[in-house]
């Protein structure tokens, strides 16, 4: 077993929290602005942007995978743009990973903050209007603060879950050792060959740091019910 661990190649996790780490980023800036949009709609069409920023957890990882390699690629406008414009592929490199991680995890992070915008008491907001704050100055001064646990659940889940990426990683990214190779496609790959001792490890670092996860979400969240609770 020691020789085993002394073997094994940790960079698919450095890539892995590498991706994470950007995704994350970049998907907080874009779902603030929709999460704060969609919890102030009163539009008859609100349903059907929610479905549509919600697609990815009931999409199957491998057709959601297909499209965004389809779209990324030579073959379609957007990927003949790049390339043609920019001299950058999308896919098959970590570029394209980032891309693909962004739309697979988008409901992981705008959900959690729509819930907590939604929560807000009506008064806050109407208080911050009446006192000459913009729109913006609101959501970033009075919403934002005052969801501090809908904010960490959606920050740690969207990196949890971007962290555990499979399907759709593999398929837009392949399996490039030092580019795209993640900690999920690399279990996958010694599960193929039967080297069970590795999976192990690799499995055991995953469910440990999930499990880690979830417990920081809860205790954050815990201790701000307790906080607010105290201040009531």
């Amino acid at each position: 077993m020691l020789e085993t661990l002394n073997a094994l190649e940790f960079t698919p996790f450095l890539i892995s929290f590498k991706l994470a780490s950007i995704t994350t980023a970049i998907l907080f800036v874009i779902s603030l602005f929709i999460a704060w949009n969609l919890s102030q709609s009163k539009s008859r069409f609100k349903p059907v942007f929610e479905s549509i920023t919600a697609l990815p957890i009931v999409l199957p990882p491998s057709v959601l995978g297909f499209y965004i390699l389809y779209a990324l690629s030579f073959h379609s406008p957007i990927g003949r743009f790049f390339q043609d414009i920019f001299g950058l592929k999308l896919v098959f490199n970590f570029t394209g990973l980032v891309v693909a991680s962004c739309f697979y995890s988008l409901p992981f992070m705008v959900q959690p903050l729509q819930s907590g915008f939604e929560a807000l008491p009506k008064n806050m907001l109407e208080a911050s209007y009446i006192a000459g704050k913009s729109k913006l100055r609101t959501l970033l001064c009075v919403a934002l603060p005052n969801i501090k646990p809908s904010l960490m659940t959606a920050i740690v889940i969207t990196f949890a879950h971007t962290v555990g990426e499979f399907g759709v990683v593999l398929m837009v990214g392949g399996s490039i050792p030092g580019e795209t190779k993640v900690a999920s496609v690399a279990i996958y790959e010694m599960v193929e060959i039967m080297d069970y001792t590795s999976a192990h490890i690799y499995s055991g670092i995953m469910v440990s740091l999930s499990f880690l996860v979830l417990l920081l979400v809860y205790i954050f969240n815990r201790s701000q019910n307790h906080h607010l609770g105290g201040l009531s």
